[in-house]
């Protein structure tokens, strides 16, 4: 007995997956990414039982069709990786819907296990599932579990050791479907996917198999495109709808013979879930929400960026590290813990108390105006705070071309820098009002941008299926968890950057390049734009990060009263530029990740080009 057991948690979005895996692994885990995939890979270890169990938390999906980047990654990791275990995590309050997933895990055949998830939440709904009899009709394993107390998870251990190395029986579907499926498996043996399933993706028309069938056994595929045309003339549906229909029904039946429900009363969940979704009172509740969010984290921000100027006073003396790299580590710890943290501290709060789905849903008409659905608004409410981690959000879309267009579209939306810059310039010496006709400016150039993408950009546009989960009390170990993770992927990406970009300012002026560069950036930003010579070097440099956009101008006007040295007309320009041209270097090293290098520079291309025009229009207005 003992060695390593490789355990893979499968399961649908918001059934508590997560939990469990932070429950089981706890401090032990690292996240990555998926190789070549942007989408994020959670690995951990415990020991249990003389084993060594390492767990793969795989994407949270639907199916395991392949529609999806995540559909990929779990489908292949589970067939070709072949984990010794699958456990399966069920919410129990939903069970219908997730045996969906449930009979294709099965389908690959994996030694599984069913972690029968939220069991608490389903007793108080009035549900009571014979757990005996789910067993007996899947022919696996199934455990209830309460993730967030932790219940269930010392069972749910013992039976993935018993399981180990047991085959998991194939779900058995109508006659015609079933008739097929033994005919065409005869022929698909000895491949690296298992054949029945092989059969059964050949006749609901995946491509991929399809392709993988073709290059192996390509006189099959006559065979199968003889069966579709025989399944679509007896059911009168394609076949693609025909053998998901034929999912759906087994698993409604298993619900039905497993499951009994007694009547209970309107919960609390139930109210909220109706006032937060209501046309009258949604929207006014997520003006509420965002607005405290924005409020907490300035507020906490601002009362502990005292301590970075103060450490930065004590540092001043050390010779070991040259003072331009310092610069550059306190610039983006300052960034990162007095707001980054409590920002992704605040939403992660909100997004495992059920809230997120909610105004996700509320925002899908107006995010539907710019050709994206409501689920963007959750990465881009992030650009608020940061456009780095804003981007890397943009994985929870479920289509390439989805995901392309919302990272382009929150990286244009004004971070905590771009809003300083503004504040501090336009808002501060022009007024208020001046501040917020920039931002309403600034929105319509980005909503009619994301229109022109959203007809330019190859590919079908995916309407918005999200389920809303029941609002809860959040994990707090779970919250902490993510939090931390998320922060570290951001000081990953953005703190080499900014070191290396203080280093290169201060090299630029000791070298004394700073009035050359002004030389051949003035037909621009003078003859164009009409700012100050100066402005070509601040606007440059203010790429490494944009609130060094103000410290610049201070020190190349001599004195931080603007409006002493510039006109209004040249401040609103200087602001409306600072928010359209190039995204900080951070953002644009993760929109290169997210998007592909190539997209990335034609987009900070076309920024520039934007807001050489934009500005150049927007002053001779002004000066009219």
């Amino acid at each position: 007995m003992g060695g390593i057991l490789r355990v893979a948690l499968a399961g649908q979005p918001n059934v508590g997956k997560s939990v469990i895996f932070n429950q089981l692994t706890g401090l032990h885990q690292h996240i990555g990414n998926w190789p070549g995939k942007t989408v994020e890979k959670a690995e951990g270890t415990l020991h249990f039982g003389g084993y060594t169990v390492d767990i793969i938390d795989l994407p949270g999906t639907y199916s395991l069709s392949a529609f999806t980047i995540e559909e990929r990654i779990a489908r292949d990791y589970i067939a070709l990786e072949r984990p010794d275990v699958v456990v399966n995590v069920v919410d129990a309050s939903s069970l219908e819907r997730n045996l969906f997933l449930t009979l294709q895990v099965l389908e690959l055949e994996a030694p599984t296990v069913v972690a029968l998830n939220q069991w608490d939440v389903a007793k108080k709904r009035g549900l009571q599932i014979d757990v005996r009899k789910l067993e007996e009709s899947l022919g696996v394993p199934v455990v209830p579990t309460v993730a967030v107390t932790g219940s269930g998870l010392h069972r749910l251990l013992e039976r993935v050791i018993e399981q180990r190395g047991k085959k998991s029986s194939f779900p058995r579907y109508g006659r015609e479907v079933e008739k097929k499926v033994r005919i065409l498996e005869k022929w698909l043996g000895g491949l690296e996917y298992p054949p029945r399933w092989l059969a059964l993706k050949l006749l609901e028309e995946d491509e991929e198999v399809e392709e993988l069938v073709g290059e192996a056994r390509p006189e099959v595929l006559s065979h199968v495109r003889k069966m579709r045309r025989e399944l679509e003339k007896t059911h009168g549906e394609r076949p693609t709808v025909v053998v998901a229909a034929e999912r759906y029904s087994l698993a409604g039946r298993i619900a039905r013979e497993v499951q009994t429900a007694v009547p209970a009363g309107e919960r609390l969940s139930d109210r909220l879930d109706r006032i937060t979704t209501s046309p009258l009172t949604a929207y006014p509740i997520l003006a509420l929400v965002m607005l405290s969010l924005f409020l907490v984290v300035f507020q906490v921000g601002g009362r502990f960026t005292w301590f970075f100027d103060s450490l930065a006073g004590r540092l001043e003396g050390l010779h070991w590290l040259p003072r331009s790299a310092l610069g550059g580590i306190l610039a983006a710890a300052s960034v990162a813990l007095p707001y980054i943290i409590p920002f992704y501290l605040l939403l992660h709060l909100l997004e495992d108390s059920g809230y997120l789905p909610r105004a996700a849903f509320a925002m899908d008409a107006i995010m539907h105006k710019m050709g994206l659905h409501g689920k963007a608004f959750i990465p881009a409410v992030l650009g608020f705070g940061c456009d780095v981690p804003a981007c890397l959000g943009c994985r929870i879309m479920e289509t390439e071309r989805e995901k392309t267009l919302a990272a382009i579209v929150v990286t244009m939306i004004p971070c905590a820098a771009t809003t300083a810059v503004i504040l501090g310039l336009v808002g501060k010496f022009v007024g208020l009002p001046a501040a917020v006709a920039l931002y309403v400016l600034h929105f319509g150039i980005v909503l009619a941008l994301g229109r022109l993408l959203f007809k330019l950009l190859p590919g079908e546009p995916v309407g918005l299926i999200m389920e809303m989960p029941s609002y809860r009390i959040p994990h707090l170990p779970t919250v902490l968890k993510e939090t931390w993770g998320r922060t570290m992927e951001f000081l990953k990406i953005a703190l080499p950057l900014v070191v290396l970009g203080n280093v290169a300012l201060s090299a630029l002026y000791e070298t004394g390049a700073t009035g050359a560069l002004n030389t051949v950036l003035s037909p621009l930003t003078v003859g164009w734009l009409g700012l100050p010579a100066m402005a070509g070097t601040v606007l440059l440099l203010g790429i490494l990060r944009k609130e060094m956009i103000l410290i610049l101008l201070a020190t190349a006007l001599g004195t931080a009263n603007f409006s002493s040295v510039l006109s209004t007309p040249q401040m609103m320009v200087l602001g409306m530029v600072s928010m359209l041209y190039l995204p900080c270097i951070s953002t644009f090293v993760a929109l290169g990740k997210e998007v592909g290098w190539r997209r990335a520079v034609y987009v900070a291309f076309l920024r520039v080009l934007l807001a050489i025009f934009i500005g150049g229009l927007l002053y001779r207005a002004l000066s009219l």
